[in-house]
């Protein structure tokens, strides 16, 4: 459909088709009903079924559909990580911290959830948007600090993401690669320093670290247009990650002196946001990391695709679902956006079933407690995809 759209160049043709050849995803999920095949609209405003033309709808119609959809997903993804969590309920959360770049409205979606799930209104509520793909990690951050000051906080962290609102046809490559890679999904996760059952699936959230890459701020960005948001996804951001990913590595690891110089592939799991095929590449050539390491990330990709902020939670989600041996396994995780920025995060999977998958209420949803520093008392996460 996209390499048919009027307008190509032929190299732009060749360009649709060499970008969705090569994402390594299988399926992706929209929002957005007209963008299907099977979708038959009286005045369509994104895609003309009919005569098989992308259109190109306001940044305003693009943003009225996100009011709707988004607060569905919040409010479904929300309310699958508590129900994930068997000894937390809606009258025990504190915070809300809501997280989106695909779109605006207010009030906004802590407003909603609050509202929707019934939870006390004097909960402190808090929205990161705008941030890009990253942001879960400065959502969970805050988390643990809210913990940190309070060990009987109940943190609710809630990402959606409609990254299909902004599609367009374009002979751009920055356009095409966007178009090819980016998908709609929703994840939300509990944190609390509350003790938690030893067979919770869960995860403790040691440190966190952000670095900015030397070079690069142009080569990943994300603006408000005309006719919806523009993402600029440079073809040289897999480079700027291979020359410094290493750096960007060094103060997280460098924050548990258990670590230290130790061989990146014995750190037992790596939670990679899959930016792109390329990246992931890029980080398992650079790092020394096995095939099996990395499928976390690339099953998360081939599933969904890059669905911006939640996609991380997602790569959690799929960690706890492996068999727990027991122990503490630490989880290595980073994610990258604008700027171009380098999120970090040193976790400790600490909870589960030994020897079998960690499971949730639901295929949609697994607990994932997580904590601050072991001498904090542990904060605790549970993240779910919607």
């Amino acid at each position: 459909m996209f390499a048919s759209q009027p307008g190509l160049t032929r190299l732009g043709q060749r360009l649709v088709r060499t970008c969705f050849d090569s994402a390594a995803i299988d399926t992706r999920r929209t929002a957005v009903s007209e963008l299907s095949l099977g979708h038959r609209a009286e005045n369509p405003a994104f895609f003309d079924s009919a005569t098989g033309q992308l259109m190109s709808p306001s940044t305003k119609t693009r943003n009225d559909i996100f009011a709707v959809e988004a607060t569905k997903l919040f409010i479904e993804a929300a309310q699958k990580a508590l129900s994930a969590c068997s000894d937390i309920s809606a009258e025990d959360v504190t915070h809300v911290v809501t997280v989106s770049c695909t779109g605006f409205f207010n009030p906004g979606p802590d407003y909603k959830v609050v509202r929707a799930l019934g939870l006390n209104p004097s909960v402190r509520r808090y929205h990161l948007g705008f941030m890009g793909c990253y942001a879960a990690f400065p959502a969970l951050r805050a988390a643990k600090s809210f913990c940190q000051e309070d060990p009987n906080a109940v943190v609710l962290v809630v990402s959606a993401e409609l990254c299909s609102l902004h599609v367009r046809t374009s002979n751009d490559p920055d356009t095409i690669m966007g178009s090819s890679l980016f998908a709609d999904g929703a994840a939300a996760a509990v944190v609390t320093g509350r003790e938690l059952p030893a067979d919770t699936p869960a995860i403790q959230l040691d440190h966190f670290e952000t670095v900015l890459t030397p070079v690069g701020e142009e080569s990943m960005a994300w603006n408000i247009g005309d006719e919806g948001f523009e993402m600029v996804l440079g073809t040289y951001v897999p480079h700027i990650i291979d020359d410094h990913i290493v750096g960007a590595l060094e103060p997280l690891l460098a924050s548990d002196p258990t670590l230290d110089g130790v061989p990146y592939h014995e750190i037992e799991h790596w939670a990679i946001h899959p930016g792109g095929r390329s990246i992931l590449d890029k980080v398992e050539s650079k790092l020394g990391l096995s095939e099996e390491q990395l499928l976390p990330a690339r099953e998360t990709l081939r599933n969904y695709g890059n669905m911006s902020s939640a996609t991380v939670l997602f790569v959690l989600k799929h960690i706890l679902e492996q068999p727990f041996a027991g122990g503490n396994e630490r989880i290595c995780s980073m994610a990258f956006g604008p700027g171009l920025t380098v999120e970090t995060g040193l976790f400790t999977r600490v909870g589960g079933p030994v020897g079998a998958p960690a499971r949730a209420a639901d295929a949609a949803a697994v607990p994932v407690p997580a904590a601050a520093d072991a001498s904090d008392g542990a904060p605790a996460v549970v993240p779910a995809g919607a």
